[in-house]
């Protein structure tokens, strides 16, 4: 069974920044593409960023652009999120994932950006 899960968020102000990392295990990381996602409060979930199997190619949706970098270790079978000039519409639970829908996300990490 993929186990995915994603830690390092917490309350930020805005403006700040946080590292977000996934643990991967129990399937071959390194030749999956990988996601993230998140799901703020009172709304559905929406694709952040992704990564091809080497880290070689991503892609980023129109709200992070520019503020968030999504990378990888091969090694460590872990995915990370820096996210910069945090703003409060990015406050939501953040999660890793096999697929852009987030259908096989794992456990999420709460980010707060707040004054």
């Amino acid at each position: 069974e993929v186990q995915l899960v994603a830690s390092g968020g917490g309350l930020v102000q805005p403006g700040g920044s946080l590292r977000l990392s996934c643990a991967a295990s129990k399937f071959d990381f390194s030749r999956y593409w990988m996601y993230w996602v998140r799901q703020a409060p009172g709304k559905g979930l929406e694709w952040v960023s992704r990564i091809d199997e080497d880290g070689s190619d991503t892609l980023y949706a129109e709200s992070v652009k520019g503020r968030f970098t999504i990378s990888r270790d091969n090694v460590k079978n872990t995915l990370y999120l820096q996210m910069n000039s945090l703003k409060s519409e990015d406050t939501a639970v953040y999660y890793c994932s096999l697929d852009m829908s987030g259908t096989s996300r794992g456990q999420g990490t709460q980010v707060t950006v707040s004054s």
